[in-house]
């Protein structure tokens, strides 16, 4: 969950107790808000980043942190392509110009504004692309020199990758955009990219959003045609979310809603999927994993409202707790 409190993509003692405490909580993996692998990737002026050698020191402190109380360090990185340049929610989420420190030209597949109000982005030439996947590489070198130990490509919620998949933002006609393979090759160079500078032997995650909820926007079957190209790229996980790439989209919230896209990219992929959304209580999650829906339960916004939940988790389902000494007459 993206947090905000950066200033030139520095992580803050902000960051060292937000994401520490959902480890000390005893979550078993602690994933980074969305972190630019470009300035200009950035949501706001006050996102998280690792587009330079100087944020790693400090992304140090924090994944040591998380590995002392038991838990393992992922880091999401992201590009957020036309949906850039906006400013906090708690300043109203709206686009910001250059002179309110945001910036312009914003980058996408094509000159589509994600909405009314937004700024047209600027179609981004095959050399752009390149340059950007390329910065996907050295964002993935620095997270392993900050000490993370799994990455997830973040390509859903309507960001740039996410952008380059949709057939509603992307209207390309080079080999970038039209048919479903030139669509998924932008996200293919990222993670040839990623793979180049990233360990072996260390995991790499992708998250998408399995569907638009519009009609002639992404679905659930390039979603699972995408999941098999990944499985075939080595990829380890697919995080199934959904949405964000149309302003107005009806979604269907409920508890679980996106379970079932989990469970369908599993399936038929045959590839290992994390499920997201609306997920609350220990039964519910422990319920998804028996079931064979999902491999992995995340969880965001109930870790937001309840950094020990993992802990409440594990007491009410009768599996050994992971409390830390200090709590330990708790």
């Amino acid at each position: 969950m993206c947090q905000y409190s950066s200033e030139d993509g520095f992580a803050t003692d902000w960051h060292l107790v937000h994401l520490g405490s959902r480890a000390v909580g005893g979550a078993g993996l602690v994933f980074t808000e969305a972190t630019a692998v470009t300035a200009e990737g950035r949501i706001s002026p006050n996102d998280l980043g690792i587009y330079e050698d100087r944020h790693i020191e400090r992304l140090r402190d924090i994944t040591g942190f998380i590995e002392r109380q038991g838990a393992v360090a992922g880091i999401q990185l992201a590009h957020a392509g036309r949906k850039a340049s906006t400013a906090r929610p708690w300043d109203g989420g709206s686009p910001i110009a250059s002179n309110a420190g945001g910036w312009t030209p914003i980058a996408g597949p094509s000159a589509v504004p994600f909405g009314e109000g937004y700024q047209a982005p600027h179609a981004l030439s095959p050399e752009e692309i390149s340059n950007i996947a390329a910065s996907f590489g050295e964002a993935a070198r620095r997270a392993h020199d900050a000490g993370f130990k799994v990455i997830e490509i973040h390509a859903a919620h309507g960001y740039l990758l996410h952008e380059f998949l949709s057939p509603l933002s992307n209207h390309r006609d080079d080999e970038y955009g039209g048919s479903f393979g030139n669509r998924t090759r932008f996200l293919r160079e990222v993670i040839s990219a990623v793979r180049r500078r990233w360990p072996e032997d260390l995991p790499i995650f992708v998250r998408i959003s399995a569907t638009e909820w519009v009609e002639g926007g992404w679905g659930i079957e390039e979603s699972v045609e995408l999941g098999s190209i990944l499985k075939a790229l080595e990829i380890d996980l697919v995080d199934c979310s959904s949405g964000g790439n149309v302003a107005k989209a009806s979604i269907p919230l409920g508890p679980g809603y996106q379970t079932s896209f989990a469970e369908r990219v599993r399936r038929e992929a045959q590839i290992a999927t994390g499920a997201v959304g609306m997920i609350t209580s220990p039964a519910q999650a422990d319920h998804i994993i028996r079931t064979g829906q999902a491999d992995v339960v995340i969880l965001a916004r109930e870790m937001l409202r309840d950094p020990y939940w993992p802990n409440r988790a594990a007491k009410e389902l009768g599996a050994p707790g992971t409390l830390p000494v200090q709590y330990g007459r708790a």
